[in-house]
């Protein structure tokens, strides 16, 4: 299949509104023209033991997903939303499939962190944070995210991350697994959402979602505590969330 270019916000609009009164003329143009970005985000996935046709395949079946469930009222741009679902979507393939594998200590460590979790929200009455959790169980913040990331089921986008801020959720993490020199994702959501970042902010978002590095790793480099950077890092999510939603109702 050729690879067509990206279609602008305004016309992608159009052809997911046709989608939604059955058209499938207009979802196979909304797939065409995300071909590109489907094939950008399986290539992070090879030398898993899963041929790439396969992964491909997957891939295509997150897009259709995301071109049937988009609803404009997600205050997000297509591009942005459908990069999590296709990503999710090989995600779980990799991992029913057997090829993700959660060492039992990590598994453990996630048990008694959502344990302790319940604890303490049941005596406090109130949220309990990953610090909290943490210091009950006498491990290290960035142990507990990263127990608990991966345990964490791909279920909705919209579900909310482990993160001080209460209203992130997996939507903000609009290119968690993707490669910093993807040219695709770089025109898609690069150019779209980082134009509004400051030098620290967008160096903090190519550590930690294209350059794959651990909130631990991204502290060590910039100089600040893993505290910080998460902190930061909520909120430089929701800055990218909040510009996305004010370009999305100024393109409406």
């Amino acid at each position: 299949m050729i690879d067509r270019a990206p279609l602008e916000h305004e016309e992608a609009l159009r052809l997911l509104k046709r989608v939604k009164l059955g058209d499938s003329q207009a979802q196979d143009i909304l797939v065409e023209h995300n071909i590109a970005l489907v094939k950008s985000i399986v290539k992070k996935y090879l030398n898993r033991g899963t041929e790439y046709d396969d992964l491909f395949q997957i891939g295509c079946v997150g897009l259709i997903k995301a071109v049937r469930n988009y609803d404009e009222s997600f205050g997000v741009r297509f591009s942005t939303y459908a990069v999590p679902m296709i990503a999710g979507e090989v995600k779980r393939f990799l991992r029913d499939d057997g090829m993700i594998k959660v060492s039992r200590s990590l598994k453990e460590l996630a048990s008694q962190a959502m344990a302790a979790k319940e604890r303490l929200s049941m005596a406090s009455g109130g949220d309990v944070g990953i610090m909290e959790i943490a210091k009950e169980l006498s491990r290290e913040p960035e142990e507990i995210v990263m127990a608990l990331d991966a345990v964490r089921p791909h279920t909705s986008i919209y579900e909310p991350i482990y993160a001080d801020d209460a209203d992130a959720c997996v939507a903000d993490r609009v290119a968690s697994d993707e490669d910093e020199e993807c040219e695709v994702v770089n025109k898609l959501l690069l150019k779209e959402l980082l134009r509004v970042l400051e030098p620290r902010e967008r160096q903090i978002i190519m550590l930690r979602f294209f350059g794959g590095k651990t909130q631990c790793q991204t502290a060590q480099i910039i100089g600040v505590s893993q505290v910080q950077v998460s902190r930061l890092e909520s909120k430089i999510l929701k800055k990218m969330r909040e510009t996305a939603q004010s370009d999305t109702q100024t393109a409406g």
